[in-house]
């Protein structure tokens, strides 16, 4: 079978300078990753690889392990806060109208 890969703008002895931090299947979470690590001046690196776990294609985030710390609660904090406005806001249908009546 064929690795799966596809260089990008850094050069490989870059990315031997860089952790994986997270690993997505989606550009465009990948996109987000790197773009929220940027701002708050954490290097980022993207890198299409397949999967560790599941042998499919994806994006490694990665940053240099002097960030690894930061850029990893950073990772947690988004996660968190994707999975509760998932939960809260994505099942509308879920909640009836009865929780959100007057008791007048």
């Amino acid at each position: 079978m064929a690795e799966f890969y596809k260089k990008n703008d850094d050069t490989e002895a870059d990315l031997h300078d860089h952790v994986t931090i997270t690993f997505v299947e989606e550009w465009e979470q990948a996109k987000d990753f790197e773009a929220m690590l940027k701002a708050n001046d954490i290097p980022a690196t993207l890198h299409e690889q397949l999967s560790p776990e599941a042998n499919r294609p994806g994006y490694a985030v990665m940053v240099p392990p002097d960030f690894l710390d930061e850029a990893r609660v950073m990772i947690e904090l988004q996660n968190a806060e994707d999975a509760f406005y998932d939960l809260m806001f994505d099942d509308e249908d879920d909640f009836d109208n009865e929780h959100f009546e007057d008791d007048f």
